[in-house]
């Protein structure tokens, strides 16, 4: 399947159907004037340079309609992370994938204050540039039989070509240029819209940036896949925006990280969320406080599942058929998950921690450029996640954090991931917290916990001391005021690190 040309059988089908409320703008948009829309941007952008488009547009029905004409043109989008570092993230991207044109909006440059880079050029030009003839004859274009504007007017291609290139998010060190295919996404959307039982009723809450993975399966081309309405907005960290738009729109289907649902669990009112059939988190793992907060609040049950941007992203998913919180679910059906001994190379046994390699349709064409560090993460059509886990005797998989954050301590492999998750369960409820490791001359490493507020860490340790090993238990506790974050949401580890090694450098006195 080629989603830009599904696009067109889906906008054909469902005409008068509102594809787009964009609660950014105010605007409400029809298939038929999406259809419309993306053939005049089709024009628009033919007379780009063949190859790659970079596109940084915050979520928005303008985004998703921009993406389409990049498609529908020849094009292959390179979605480019706003969220920090704009302009320096812009000339990585240009150099990474060799291409000059960036689609951003002047709007977006203003707000974060980012300086135009050579080669943008704005949405809002390209609008006004737009002539009523050329409205008349997109309109007419759409209104032509199914065959003929893609046999005409939409460029075709095989579902092996790139549908997008992603960045990774460079929590751990310089990004990489994700190449994911049209069979990649739509094996994606196929298998977990078959476990959520999702359809063309649905209505779905887009609210994550297009540039990251989860948000582009899920929230940008699962709707068009199905042929939902999408409610749009670009601010997820707007919590109480966000929880009034739901109670509004009535969407069935909300995803978000977990710092996300936080915001929207303590901005929240009883019945906000009296609409959704399903409330997603991924990402990073889920605090078991903010399940129960859920389910307390609004007799919600918050799923879990878990990806990665070379995987679509999802490859296992909890459900109301079968969910085990604390997991993260089963593997998607036609989805292979093997988990290996990282020492050995051999398959682990039931419950045994190992790599978590994925095989399947979902799994990358590889990363752009860059066929050594493809080679080392894909072996045989096995990709190696870079994750530890293990599967239990039920099939579910079981997260244990990156491998890179394991450290050694005297000879033992602890988990950065099981001690913040002991600590989390400790702190007050609007205190965050994050565990690094730094080198320990004598035993290899010491573990640092990074915390937002003083704590009584006398205490804390002390019943940490009943769940963890003495050298797993952090050495010594930090304060940050906030905890950098990536524009996905997650926790931005590097930083954290990094923000970690300069206070315990710093001089005293």
């Amino acid at each position: 399947m080629l989603f830009h040309r599904h696009f067109v059988v889906t906008a054909k089908k469902f005409w008068k159907k509102i594809a787009y409320i964009d609660r950014t703008s105010g605007r409400k948009i029809t298939y038929s004037k999406a259809l419309t829309a993306s053939l005049i941007l089709t024009e628009k952008f033919k007379k780009f340079d063949q190859g790659f488009v970079g596109v940084m547009i915050p979520t928005s029905a303008g985004c998703a309609l921009t993406v389409l004409g990049v498609l529908m043109s020849g094009r292959t989008p390179v979605m480019i992370n706003y969220s920090t570092g704009a302009a320096n993230n812009a000339r990585f991207a240009q150099k990474k994938c060799d291409f000059r044109t960036i689609i951003t909006s002047r709007a977006l440059l203003e707000k974060i204050e980012c300086p135009q880079v050579e080669g943008m050029v704005f949405i809002e030009d390209i609008m006004k540039g737009i002539s009523f003839a050329e409205k008349i004859k997109a309109a007419l274009k759409a209104r032509m039989p199914l065959a003929m504007i893609l046999g005409k007017w939409v460029h075709g291609g095989d579902e092996d070509d790139n549908l997008v290139i992603l960045f990774t998010s460079g929590s751990e060190k310089d990004p990489k240029a994700v190449q994911l295919t049209h069979r990649n996404i739509a094996s994606n959307i196929t298998e977990f819209s078959n476990v959520y039982k999702l359809s063309a009723e649905d209505i779905m809450l887009a609210n994550l940036p297009f540039f990251h993975v989860f948000g582009l399966t899920v929230n940008l081309w699962a709707p068009i896949y199905h042929g939902m309405t999408t409610v749009s907005y670009a601010n997820p960290l707007d919590y109480k925006t966000v929880c009034d738009i739901v109670r509004e729109e009535k969407p069935t289907m909300l995803v978000g990280t977990p710092s996300f649902f936080w915001g929207y669990l303590r901005k929240s009112e009883k019945g906000d969320f009296d609409s959704l059939r399903f409330a997603v988190t991924g990402a990073d793992k889920c605090p078991d406080a903010l399940r129960a907060g859920f389910l307390e609040k609004h007799r919600m049950t918050l799923y879990e599942g878990y990806g990665a941007t070379e995987t679509s992203p999802c490859i296992s998913v909890n459900s109301p058929e079968h969910n085990r919180p604390g997991s993260v679910g089963r593997p998607l059906p036609n989805v292979r998950v093997r988990i290996e001994n990282y020492e050995t190379g051999a398959d682990c046994h039931i419950g045994e921690t190992g790599r978590i390699l994925v095989k399947g349709d979902l799994v990358m064409k590889g990363y752009l450029s860059d066929f050594e560090e493809t080679s080392m993460r894909i072996r045989h059509g096995w990709y190696d996640t870079g994750d530890m886990g293990y599967l239990d005797e039920d099939g579910y998989l079981w997260h244990a954090g990156r491998l890179k954050r394991f450290v050694k301590i005297g000879g033992e492999m602890v988990s950065l991931v099981k001690v913040e998750s002991v600590l989390e369960k400790l702190l007050p409820e609007d205190v965050s917290c994050c565990v690094v490791d730094i080198p320990d001359a004598l035993k290899g490493a010491r573990i640092i916990a990074a915390v937002t507020e003083k704590i009584d860490e006398k205490n804390i340790l002390a019943t940490m001391g009943d769940h963890l090993p003495n050298i797993a238990l952090p050495k010594q506790f930090v304060v940050l005021p906030e905890l950098p974050k990536m524009g996905s949401g997650k926790i931005d580890f590097r930083s954290v690190a990094d923000m970690v090694h300069s206070l315990l450098l710093k001089p005293t006195g």
